[in-house]
């Protein structure tokens, strides 16, 4: 297998894991990291003690806090910081050689949208303002059912490599194709990415089902099954008003797939959340859905589907799209209605 030059922006558990695994596969990786602690666990003890506590990183696997050292003379650079820092990450290393030459190609492990103003965009949209000219309609979406944890284990993971550019997405599939990580290659930039937001948003809902299943004489596993079918069935109604062009990329690893891991993992944070909200009031904290997102550093972890739900919300009214499952869990996050409520109505409908 030929071997490859990669740095990967963002040491949090994702990046880490992905860097791990493309290291075990004989591939040179180097993370970029905010943190000094974090370089020096993975340096030192080869292990992300902040993000990725007690899993054995690859030794060749090293991690470095100069952005533009990381970036240089690359073959492949993925993008793993979050959404609202996504452009200004770049900006700090567009001026490294073959980023500007456009020789590197660039991926993204980046979940959700990005808000300009009120407005969602999709995170290859953002990456390509924030890159050279010749980056655009070029660079690489990746996606599919992925805990982190178990990628680092090195358990047989499946992943999407999708973009516009045909070349760049059979390149990023091969650099993928190391032992645990099968990889696949689409042209549905936008169905990929539609999925990997809004399965957050389904998988906040089925968490807080999940939680009342526990003690409920009405739920359980029929119903959580109803439940993520439906959800799935909005997944696709958004991805098609969005310009998705295939129906396939639904019924693959990026959509049900990935929505049926997200939903049923212990490692699930957007369940976790869903959880969180029947068993511990967890919105007790908040005023609405947008002190949630200010404050979302109170909840202790990141519920993206939380922060998604927003701007599906803003999505569906913009386009006039039926989503109950969607814009219940607006409605709940938004304090404007209660978690039983809304699924007892869901089930009803």
């Amino acid at each position: 297998m030929e071997t490859y030059t990669v740095g990967i922006i963002g040491a949090g558990a994702w990046g880490t894991a992905l860097g791990t695994a493309l290291a075990r596969g004989g591939h040179k990786v180097q993370l970029w990291a905010m943190e000094e602690d974090v370089v020096e666990s993975v340096n030192g003890s080869h292990e992300n003690k902040r993000y990725l506590p007690g899993l054995s990183l690859y030794p060749t696997l090293t991690a470095s806090t100069d952005i533009k050292e990381v970036a240089k003379d690359k073959q492949f650079l993925i993008m793993g910081s979050p959404s609202l820092y996504l452009a200004s990450t770049i900006a700090r290393f567009t001026d490294v050689p073959n980023i500007a030459d456009g020789s590197t190609i660039i991926g993204a492990l980046t979940k959700g949208f990005v808000p300009v103003g009120e407005e969602p965009h999709f995170v290859l949209e953002t990456m390509e303002s924030a890159l050279p000219a010749s980056y655009k309609d070029a660079t690489v979406y990746i996606a599919g059912p992925s805990h982190a944890e178990e990628v680092a284990m090195g358990k047989i993971t499946g992943l999407i490599a999708a973009s516009n550019h045909h070349r760049n997405a059979i390149q990023m599939r091969d650099l993928l194709r190391v032992p645990g990580i099968l990889a696949y290659a689409s042209f549905d930039t936008i169905g990929v990415q539609v999925c990997a937001a809004v399965k957050n948003v389904i998988a906040v809902v089925y968490g807080s089902l999940d939680a009342l299943a526990e003690t409920s004489e009405e739920f359980g596993d029929n119903t959580e099954s109803l439940l993520m079918a439906a959800g799935l069935n909005e997944i696709q109604t958004i991805g098609f008003a969005m310009g998705a062009t295939h129906a396939e990329t639904f019924t693959s690893i990026s959509g049900v797939g990935d929505l049926d891991v997200t939903c049923k993992s212990k490692y699930g944070r957007n369940r976790r959340f869903g959880q969180d909200i029947i068993k511990t009031d967890m919105l007790d904290r908040f005023k609405n859905l947008d002190d949630l997102i200010a404050n979302v550093k109170k909840v202790g972890y990141l519920p993206e589907g939380a922060i998604a739900c927003k701007y599906v919300h803003y999505i569906s009214q913009k386009k006039n799209l039926k989503l109950p499952i969607c814009d219940s869990l607006y409605r709940v996050l938004n304090k404007e209605a209660k978690p039983l409520d809304c699924l007892k109505e869901l089930v009803s409908r």
